[in-house]
């Protein structure tokens, strides 16, 4: 791997570690505010909404500039969030802002992979950037508990700091410490080297008004998004990773309530149970990154379905001893899955529109597919929804429509041998 690549996992490695703890961290402020049990869920659709609303113009601005100095900006506006939460404002407000860093964050990431290493190294790179990021999940969840608990916040509020005067609870004290970690991740950012890729500026016409260039922008990315659907590999990568993603953002606060309620779990304890799955997504993840080969695939979907079916076996389990290696499995089977498809969509995405875009067109779905099922289930837990429920509910989800997928790409194959056969061909020739 080339020097670069280690300073993006860096970068990313930091950046994602704050971004897990502050979640940790929000629930325990709206908890300490006496919220409501839907606005703790409605953090994980909060953070997806800048991602759905801003997805036509942040991949256009990551390939139009230099990707280091796009993600050192993202992490900017993350610190601007924190403060916002610090200094008073509605915790789902700053939540947000600080989702509209990560938005901007991501196509830029991933984009300097495909830039920076041939297509024959995109299992591996994701292997190991999923697998890092999995280890800041592990790390992050963990930490945000800690970071609440009462001997670290009690150390933390011993300090008298001129100018946070505010500071005077445990997520407050926690949210200064997540700062810092953004402005680690920050000066990484400053550090990744620049690329030889060309620069794709936004597309302006001074004859046209900033409404007509808006409207142009809006178009592009639509259309971008209409070509990766329509590609008989892309759609099935996509629609993989979309589902994945939409259910695993969901699936860590579901933990943390379902954790309260099935082993009378405290925050603190619950958080740990998050980075339980995600260490066995990192393992799985690397496994793949060493196994899986990119012209094969399509073959790990029917490893979702058996997630899906896994999920549901959680409402059964209530002795910490069966669900620790249980969620290590689960978490094992997703990562193992999510990987090679993550590659296969990057590669394609690349050959039809460019990094930054196809990676804001996949953030577009699977960010979609976050804020609807986190819609829909803060308003289901407004209504007495339980846990128990919302898991059954999402392991149904899981195991129906990963079947579905598996028939929609037999149907491909079935239909559209030929056109698949010179897709799969390019994926092991194009470096």
């Amino acid at each position: 791997m080339k020097r670069g690549f280690y300073t993006i996992m860096s970068a990313q490695f930091f950046s994602s570690l704050a971004d897990n703890a502050l979640f940790v961290v929000a629930v325990e402020l709206l908890r300490a505010k006496d919220g409501p049990e839907w606005t703790r869920a409605a953090l994980v659709p909060m953070f997806a909404l800048f991602y759905v609303i801003l997805a036509p113009f942040v991949g256009a601005l990551a390939d139009s500039r230099p990707k280091g100095q796009v993600m050192f900006a993202s992490n900017a506006v993350k610190v601007l969030g924190c403060l916002m939460m610090l200094f008073g404002a509605y915790p789902l407000a700053a939540y947000a802002v600080v989702g509209l860093g990560a938005a901007a964050y991501s196509p830029a990431k991933y984009g300097l992979l495909t830039e920076l290493l041939p297509t024959s190294q995109l299992v591996k790179a994701n292997g190991w950037i999923e697998g890092l990021t999995i280890a800041s999940i592990i790390l992050g969840v963990v930490l945000g508990g800690q970071l609440v608990g009462a001997d670290i916040s009690n150390f933390l509020l011993s300090f008298d700091l001129p100018g946070f005067e505010t500071v005077d609870t445990p997520p407050e004290a926690a949210i200064c410490v997540l700062i810092f970690i953004y402005g680690l991740a920050a000066w990484f950012n400053r550090q990744i080297p620049l690329t030889l890729a060309v620069m794709r500026p936004f597309k302006q016409n001074p004859a046209h008004t900033n409404i007509t260039n808006l409207i142009e922008l809006i178009n592009d990315f639509w259309s971008c998004n209409t070509r990766l659907w329509k590609d008989k590999l892309g759609q099935i990568s996509l629609s993989t990773t979309t589902l994945f993603w939409g259910v695993s953002g969901n699936l860590r606060y579901i933990v943390l309530a379902w954790s309260a309620v099935a082993l009378s779990y405290t925050t603190v304890q619950a958080a740990s149970l998050v980075g339980v799955v995600a260490i066995g997504t990192a393992v799985g993840a690397l496994i793949a990154s060493m196994k899986a080969r990119l012209d094969h695939a399509p073959q790990v979907i029917p490893l979702g379905i058996l997630m899906g079916l896994l999920v549901l076996g959680m409402n059964f389990i209530t002795n910490v001893w069966v669900v620790i290696p249980f969620l290590i499995l689960l978490g094992g089977l997703g990562g193992y899955m999510v990987v090679p498809m993550n590659a296969l969509l990057q590669h394609r995405g690349h050959h039809l529109m460019g990094a930054g875009r196809s990676i804001a067109v996949q953030n577009f779905n699977e960010q979609v597919c976050i804020l609807t099922l986190g819609g829909l289930y803060a308003y289901s837990t407004s209504l007495g929804l339980s846990a128990f429920g919302a898991i059954s509910c999402f392991g149904l989800l899981v195991t129906l429509t990963m079947w579905l997928i598996y028939r929609w790409h037999a149907f491909n194959h079935a239909h559209h041998r030929h056109e698949l056969a010179t897709l799969i061909v390019s994926t092991r020739h194009d470096d």
